[in-house]
């Protein structure tokens, strides 16, 4: 297998090549052979279900979990060959960072500034700076354990941040956090990346991974689609359809018997009902009528990356 060329100076951040890993002596494959590229400034996203093999891939990225087989460059650095040496130019953010309870908001950034070897004159700067976007200055003196589930991500993310990083990796960063700190985490995010900072994060909210520049649909450890989100909303055929009924899971189950109905899906009080392109929008409102459960409305939606990833599946997608 040839290695993947070193990334030049102005070159993708991240280049995988063919990346994969097992666990259970190979009996169990986790990642199946990935291969793609991340830009530089980019904000890149691995969507998918639990399971599907994202933080496998964010821990070979990170050079904490060496791959079965492939490899892949960070700043032209090879994970597998050179974990530690690549490691300089990366900051990785598990689901559960090792942020220290029983130290307060400053003492962990100065231990990880301490830890990343920041020199002494350059941490009141980049202090003032993190505090200034993450809002944790008025709480540099209480303890991390004492802070708020969104707090203590913008706290995880400061640290990863004391020694300006040029890649970003973050597992499922907004995992439990409250609506209000998912969008202050997303505003930071995007500061970081218009300031030239690489982010590949995981995430299974679809919604979410809406605002990436790219994603990469992951499935059972392989790559289903890989695009920028609208691109591969415009990708899906077929006319997609909103209908609200009383009883969504028999509006859905008769959906299914119609013939040009390629997919009915519950999505909360709502059936979405995907069709074929040459399929009359009135022929579902009509079978929902005749199966005694008719709909309270009828609209045609663009659809969600949510769709196009279910469609994906349900076609039985092996992956690019």
């Amino acid at each position: 297998m040839s290695e993947p060329a070193a990334s030049p100076g102005n070159g993708p951040a991240i280049v995988a090549t063919r990346l994969a890993r097992s666990f259970g002596g190979g009996a169990v494959p986790a990642v199946r052979g990935l291969s793609f590229e991340v830009r530089r400034g980019e904000l890149f996203g691995i969507v998918g279900p639990d399971g599907a093999g994202k933080t496998t891939t964010l821990r070979m990225l990170a050079g904490v979990l060496a791959p079965t087989a492939g490899d892949a460059l960070v700043r032209g650095v090879s994970i597998a060959r050179q974990p530690e040496r690549a490691k300089p130019h990366l900051a990785y953010m598990p689901q559960r960072f090792g942020l220290y309870d029983d130290l307060t908001v400053r003492e962990n950034l100065d231990f990880y500034a301490d830890l990343y070897r920041v020199p002494d004159a350059e941490r009141p700067a980049r202090l003032e700076r993190l505090y200034r976007f993450s809002n944790l200055g008025e709480f540099e003196r209480r303890l991390a354990g004492q802070l708020s589930g969104g707090m203590k991500q913008k706290l995880s993310l400061s640290c990863c941040l004391i020694h300006h990083p040029e890649v970003l990796l973050l597992d499922e960063p907004t995992f439990g956090v409250d609506p209000i700190s998912r969008r202050d985490l997303w505003l930071i995010l995007h500061q970081m990346v218009a300031e030239g900072i690489t982010i590949v994060l995981s995430t299974s909210y679809m919604d979410e991974a809406e605002r990436c520049d790219r994603v990469a649909l992951l499935h059972q450890g392989a790559i289903l689609a890989l695009d920028a989100p609208g691109r591969l909303q415009a990708s899906l055929a077929g006319t997609l359809l909103s209908i609200r009924v009383d009883r969504p899971r028999a509006a859905r189950d008769a959906l299914r018997q119609v013939a040009c109905v390629r997919r009915a899906t519950l999505f909360g009080d709502s059936v979405h009902v995907l069709l074929q392109p040459d399929c009359d929008p009135a022929s579902a409102g009509s079978a929902l009528a005749a199966a005694g459960v008719p709909a309270l409305s009828v609209e045609p939606v663009e659809p969600s990356l949510e769709d196009v990833f279910i469609e994906l599946v349900d076609a039985g997608g092996d992956g690019v």
